[in-house]
């Protein structure tokens, strides 16, 4: 696993969120659980102050459950959607996980 707090590549598809930056703690909570839920993808991460994208390569997974612990305190995945500027790839969100992935790869 890795954590570069840079540009994105372009040239690989990435997929995931973009978390505004108003609540460092929620941003901080999101990428801890994003790399424990996807602990064999590079998780890329770049924080340009207002908002701060988190991409891996093709699907990206993040569970209430690690959301939760890297919070410290319960949390309801829909109410992350405010939080979002934007994301990179289709969004399919349930109330245990989100995920981030391509339509289809070419």
């Amino acid at each position: 696993m890795t954590t570069e707090r840079s540009s994105m590549d372009t040239h690989v598809k990435m997929v995931g969120p973009v978390v505004r930056g108003l609540d460092p703690n929620l941003a901080e909570a999101v990428i801890t659980a994003i790399e424990t839920d996807n602990p064999d993808a590079d998780v890329l991460v770049d924080d340009q102050g207002g908002y701060i994208r988190i991409g891996t390569p093709n699907v990206c997974r993040m569970t209430r459950a690690s959301l939760e612990d890297a919070l410290g305190r319960t949390f309801k995945l829909h109410q992350l959607e405010p939080q979002l500027a934007g994301f990179a790839g289709r969004m399919k969100l349930t109330d245990d996980e989100v995920v981030w992935f391509l339509e289809r790869q070419d």
